[in-house]
């Protein structure tokens, strides 16, 4: 994997980045100020060319194989739409059944891949009742118990047939009883994959069209870490392991599938693997969402690292000493393993972090470092989020600044009365 030549983003430290970068910083900060002076914190923004730039980038990493969106990454039907609009971007990989019906009723697309397995009965019943629906929406299954849940709400034939892809587990168990990578899906071995291929095959009213393998140790695991260059070493060597295993089981785990059913995809990757798994000759289509708005998590990847996108902002409402900031709220933890990874990042303007024993507060924050001693109250601190979509569940609005002004409020699911998690 080559080497990316772009300067280094500031951790959640604060360490300070190159003279030049923070030259660039500067004239950000000025630009987002400019822009949304006119609103009251706290609020959210994308840059436009930082958005499409890291979308153009992701399709030349893609090598030719079309991108699935993930929404949950994105969370903005504006967005989605302004994706799937350019060359490349085909389809969505949703998070939730009521989401996916939501997307296609409203017109954003009649290609929804729901990423996880759905138990919920209301929205079976409204696939199941709607043929648009059920010819636009693929359930994501890896037990037989599944597709009962579907049979127990509207038999097979009281329906139309429901599209089902089969998620294949991606995780690396090197030895027994090692297993490093995420806990999804049980179907890990080929024979496992084509037995539950042929259990589909044999049940009517369902038709499997196909098969995913995401590699969530790969595509959402920094091989970089700042400061830890043999743990960096460490991943690096523990990934490319990793993918080689993946890419032999993954063919097999296919063939075996194409024995019972004519497949339509072959889906995997993320944004941090993109490359490498568009590669891979099992691949028909890679899912990307992340990269889009360039959360601090990808900000210690090696290959590439896409451009800051999505920001928040907060104001300075008191100075506790002169070396101090103080903004209001700022609690926007991300999900995962909790620690100082899920914490979003105080960014323009530069040379500020957290404070240790207080972290990001629910009501408060203060901020301290080289950077706090210029801020006065009334400004506005601009935070990047840990990870990716999860800001938009935090505001009802995405402002889409262009240049020095914004172009456009874009209304997030929040913002559309959407909650398809809690």
């Amino acid at each position: 994997m080559a080497r990316s030549t772009a300067p280094r983003h500031p951790t959640e430290t604060g360490t300070p980045a190159s003279a030049t970068a923070q030259v660039s910083r500067a004239a950000r900060r000025a630009r987002y100020d400019a822009a949304t002076a006119a609103l009251d914190p706290p609020f959210a923004i994308v840059d436009r060319a930082a958005f499409d730039a890291n979308a153009a980038a992701l399709v030349s990493r893609a090598a030719g194989k079309p991108i699935r969106v993930a929404t949950k990454s994105v969370r903005c039907r504006a967005l989605l739409r302004r994706l799937l609009a350019r060359p490349a971007w085909r389809g969505v990989m949703a998070y939730s059944l009521p989401e996916a019906l939501w997307l296609v009723a409203t017109g954003v697309t009649r290609d929804v891949l729901i990423g996880y397995p759905t138990v919920h009965r209301q929205a079976i019943a409204r696939l199941a009742a709607d043929e648009v629906a059920a010819a636009s929406i693929t359930l994501m299954i890896d037990d037989v118990a599944q597709l009962e849940v579907v049979d127990a709400v509207v038999p097979p034939g009281r329906r139309p047939p429901i599209r089902v892809c089969l998620d294949l587990d991606a995780s690396w168990r090197p030895l027994p009883g090692v297993h490093l990578g995420v806990r999804r899906s049980p179907v890990h071995a080929p024979d496992e994959a084509g037995a539950l291929a042929a259990a589909i095959a044999k049940r009517p009213g369902f038709r499997l069209v196909g098969l995913m393998a995401y590699e969530a140790q790969i595509a959402g695991l920094g091989d970089a870490p700042p400061g830890q260059p043999l743990r960096g070493a460490l991943i690096r060597a523990f990934q490319a392991g990793s993918f080689a295993e993946l890419a032999a089981r993954r063919a097999a785990a296919v063939a075996a599938v194409r024995r019972h059913a004519a497949l339509d995809f072959v889906n995997g990757g993320g944004t941090g693997s993109v490359a490498a798994t568009a590669g891979d000759p099992a691949i028909t289509e890679v899912t990307a969402g992340s990269g889009l708005f360039a959360p601090t998590l990808f900000d210690v990847y090696r290959a590439w690292r896409p451009e800051p996108c999505a920001f928040f902002a907060l104001p300075v409402v008191r100075k506790p000493t002169r070396s101090t900031a103080t903004v209001l709220g700022g609690g926007w933890i991300a999900s995962g393993e909790a620690g100082p990874s899920r914490l979003p990042t105080p960014w323009l303007p530069g040379a500020l972090h957290l404070v240790p024993t207080e972290g990001a507060g629910e009501v408060q924050t203060p901020l301290v470092g080289p950077g706090a001693a210029a801020l006065r109250i009334g400004d506005r601190v601009w935070f990047r989020h840990a990870k990716a979509g999860e800001l938009c569940e935090h505001v009802d609005a995405l402002q889409l600044v262009d240049g020095d002004h914004v172009a456009e409020a874009m209304p997030t699911y929040r913002g559309e009365g959407q909650a398809f998690l809690g």
